[in-house]
């Protein structure tokens, strides 16, 4: 439940109750951020979204402590006319609304860049003619490749992290070739992040940028066939959950060999709120949220996650736990990668002074509890059904 205490930034100033338009509530990111401001602020929150499930129980009943702070409105941002005035409404409007699945990326190139660049359009031009400040989530994925990625396998500059640790303000987005359409989301995100930086320059709009890496937790993604589609390829943790709670091999794309970093959601949000409540640290930057101390290949989380929900789930680990497939095979024709993903702290550290606590280990077991608490009758019920032909 919210404090009656009065809150403070990090300046010593106290934060005035703040009314909140936040598009994507109802997804991962938005449901755990929802619960924070609910529970820890006086802040109001205008949620949109087209669905609600994952935020249910933040609406219902009427007697819940913050009942008259949250209010869901079920909308599509790509065509209602409704999105304006509720953006006018607000103090601050927090875009979260995306497609972000790898396995969308190539196979839905189109639907991927008018999500990603142009739905988001009226938005940031809506916060810049109100005079209205904009919280923008972006992605990791906006740098591509690394430089180092394009040195020789035995150069030692691979091992210096100039040529690996991504900054902000200072690393070059580089993408494959346009066949490979797998860089349609970086591309579409990377030009809407150049888009609202141009109307702060311009037209003086209040902006954050957030690029998260591998943010990580409760209700993250979908399980296929359970509440996604059967068919659906969700992104890497959802989809070595499945596999075990379906007691399938983990399905390791050309070796498992990219690496990456991991951050718990609840950590994350901690971030996230700082920026919400001190505007003038946060105002005009990009910020790099993720843990450079939870890196692992893919390969490696894989036996990670494995070691987990044996322990978890008390059921033996298969015999052979993984297994080998071509991208190719897995993704479709034109897909692309990048090598290694190591967010740069220095600006988040120094503007917000956060820094991310939990470890890999506490952040799958919390993550793989959840699933096989929420997911493993349900996974059992759908195995049992006969299939037809």
């Amino acid at each position: 439940m919210a404090s009656s205490v009065v809150r403070v930034d990090l300046d010593g100033k106290p934060i005035n109750p703040l009314t909140i338009c936040m598009i994507g509530a109802g997804g991962f990111i938005g449901s755990h951020l929802c619960e924070k401001i609910l529970n820890e602020t006086q802040h109001k929150i205008l949620a949109l979204d087209v669905y609600n499930d994952k935020i249910k129980h933040l609406l219902e009943p009427d007697s819940l402590p913050w009942a008259g702070r949250i209010q869901f409105h079920r909308i599509n941002i790509k065509h209602d006319s409704r999105l304006e005035g509720l953006i006018k409404m607000s103090d601050l409007t927090i875009n979260l609304a995306a497609i972000c699945t790898p396995a969308d990326y190539n196979t839905r190139p189109l639907d991927t860049i008018y999500s990603n660049f142009i739905d988001a359009l009226p938005v940031v031009k809506y916060c810049s003619e109100n005079g209205k400040r904009l919280i923008h989530f972006s992605t990791c994925e906006v740098y591509g490749k690394t430089i180092g990625s394009f040195l020789p396998k035995d150069s030692p500059l691979r091992q210096d992290p100039a040529y690996y640790v991504l900054k902000e303000d200072a690393s070059p987005c580089i993408f494959g070739s346009i066949e490979k359409q797998r860089w349609s989301y970086a591309c579409a995100k990377q030009l809407i992040e150049r888009l609202v930086y141009a109307e702060g320059a311009e037209n003086g709009l209040e902006f954050t940028i957030v690029r998260p890496f591998n943010w990580i937790g409760p209700r993250m993604d979908f399980i296929p066939g359970v509440d996604g589609p059967s068919e659906g390829v969700p992104r890497v943790l959802a989809c070595f959950s499945n596999a075990l709670l379906r007691r399938e091999p983990l399905k390791l794309v050309d070796g498992g060999e990219s690496q990456r970093t991991f951050v718990y959601i609840k950590d994350a949000i901690e971030a996230v709120l700082l920026m919400i409540e001190n505007p003038s640290r946060a105002n005009g930057h990009i910020f790099n949220v993720g843990n450079p101390n939870n890196e692992v290949t893919v390969r490696q989380l894989a036996e990670m996650m494995t070691a987990v929900y044996a322990n978890v789930s008390g059921e033996p680990a298969l015999e052979e736990p993984t297994v080998d497939v071509s991208s190719k095979e897995f993704y479709g024709e034109g897909y692309d990668d990048s090598d290694k993903r190591i967010p740069d702290m220095t600006i988040i550290n120094r503007q917000l002074g956060w820094n991310p606590k939990t470890s890999l280990w506490d952040l799958l077991d919390s993550t793989l509890t959840y699933q096989h608490k929420t997911y493993a009758e349900a996974i059992k019920k759908v195995m049992s059904q006969p299939t037809t032909s």
